[in-house]
């Protein structure tokens, strides 16, 4: 028998990036608040995202560099990687974060963390019914932020041949013989990487004619030729006709059109992730998703349904930690009274290949784009070769490309692959988020020597875009 329903002012679904932060602010704030949690407290990010990932890519530099020893006049044995090593410092790390967390939350007055999977089931005296096992609770605010899963496309013999996805490769303890991976997009590329680097043979096979295929043709064509230089195998366009796992476990990938056929140890799926929003009882609240299984927000993160907001990955309104993050910011700062919207957010990410390939804004393709809709721009770039700080590291791979709008003077958007891109372009973020002209940057006194000094010399190039 379940017990009676308890009443709570707030009941927050999941506990990826914004719920730890909004939870305990809310009872920090006299709230009583409720947080459910089916599987990992930290959700993708601290479990199988950022913190693992980022941890694993930095051995992978490590023995990278070591390789690359003798060109910095350092002499050392044969580099030899113990995988499981490397993979139990990921597991100490991630444990740690998530340790942190969990003791977080359990040290504020006010706020439950309940480890059960929960749902919602339609209201009862103007609060929201959620279920979790036997017990109800009636909460007068509901949070949903249960992120996204890995998603196996539909292809012949994939799921029997037990692919390995963005949270399995993490259980691995040895480097694969050849990793294959469907998939050249981010999680992909940086897998590939870092397992090359790891000691595997790597084939990407992308279905788009180049990878990273959000990204402008000429950072596509660099990745591919940077990514090849270190032995990965990019076959794009291909399709995938069937995969197997044969007697002796290996994987074979059939593509159509072609009597080729890719054998592998292992097979990584990297194609795209779905939202985790089936069982969650929406539709028992007045909430319809998407045809994507999204949960449609307005620039509040609010629902169609009052009283629930839904953040994260699984709002359609961003796919990364960092935006989630905003997320529960934007929230906390509209129960404050103070207007906060994530309508109009700038376009800002890494991708943590090595070096790193920083986005804030427009790429050139997007420039060209809105050219023909009347807009007009400044354009820039400076090869990462002609900085001193990139040469002196031995780091010269990348481009800086700067994208600014003429009428305005502000800018539109940079597109960096090179040494530090991922902290480096962030200066121009925040001059976007200052509304300020380009002519500050240009005219600052850097640091000497810094990558981030080379600003004022690009700048001082920039010519209309044609």
């Amino acid at each position: 028998m379940s017990e009676a329903p308890i009443p709570v002012d707030v009941a927050a679904i999941g506990t990826g990036q914004a719920t730890p932060a909004l939870a305990t602010a809310l009872a920090s704030r006299g709230a009583s608040v409720v947080v459910f949690e089916s599987g990992l407290v930290g959700g993708t990010c601290v479990n199988v995202g950022c913190t693992p990932t980022k941890t694993l890519r930095a051995t992978a530099r490590v023995a990278h560099m070591a390789r690359r020893a003798g060109e910095y006049g350092v002499q050392v044995g044969p580099v030899v990687v113990d995988v499981a090593a490397a993979m139990a410092r990921v597991q100490k790390i991630v444990t740690a974060s998530r340790t942190g967390l969990e003791g977080w939350m359990s040290s504020v007055p006010g706020l439950q963390l309940v480890r059960a999977r929960a749902r919602l089931d339609g209201r009862r005296d103007d609060r929201f019914v959620v279920r979790a096992g036997d017990q109800v609770y009636l909460a007068s605010r509901v949070y949903l932020n249960v992120g996204t899963r890995p998603a196996l496309p539909h292809i012949r013999g994939l799921a029997g041949a037990r692919p390995l996805t963005n949270e399995s490769i993490l259980s691995l303890r040895a480097a694969p013989g050849h990793l294959i991976i469907l998939g050249g997009s981010y999680i992909g590329l940086e897998f590939a990487q870092i397992f090359r680097r790891l000691g595997s043979d790597v084939t990407v096979l992308q279905a788009a004619p180049v990878i990273a295929n959000r990204e402008a043709p000429d950072i596509s064509a660099r990745l591919t030729a940077m990514l090849e230089a270190e032995g990965i195998r990019i076959l794009a366009p291909v399709s995938v006709a069937s995969v197997a796992r044969d007697e002796n476990e290996m994987v074979r990938v059939v593509l159509n059109g072609t009597a080729e056929a890719i054998e592998g140890s292992e097979i990584l799926v990297a194609t795209g992730r779905r939202p985790n929003t089936d069982e969650l009882g929406l539709e028992t609240v007045g909430i319809a998703v998407n045809r994507h299984g999204y949960v449609p927000v307005d620039g509040t993160l609010a629902t169609a349904t009052p009283g629930i907001w839904a953040l994260g990955d699984v709002n359609g309104r961003g796919a990364f930690t960092h935006t989630s993050w905003q997320d529960h910011e934007i929230v906390l700062a509209n129960l404050a009274g103070n207007a906060r919207s994530v309508d109009g957010r700038t376009t800002t990410y890494a991708m943590y290949t090595d070096p790193p390939l920083g986005r804030i804004g427009m790429h050139l393709a997007d420039a060209r784009a809105a050219m023909r809709l009347g807009r007009r721009f400044l354009y820039a770039e400076h090869e990462m070769s002609k900085v001193s700080r990139a040469k002196e590291e031995g780091e010269t791979i990348g481009v800086i490309q700067v994208v600014v709008d003429a009428d305005t003077h502000r800018f539109a958007g940079i597109s960096m692959l090179g040494i530090h891109a991922d902290e480096i372009v962030q200066v121009i973020a925040a001059l976007m988020a200052a509304d300020a002209p380009y002519e500050i940057l240009r005219d600052f006194l850097p640091i000497h020597p810094t990558v981030t000094e080379f600003f004022p010399t690009i700048l001082g190039k920039l010519k209309p875009l044609v």
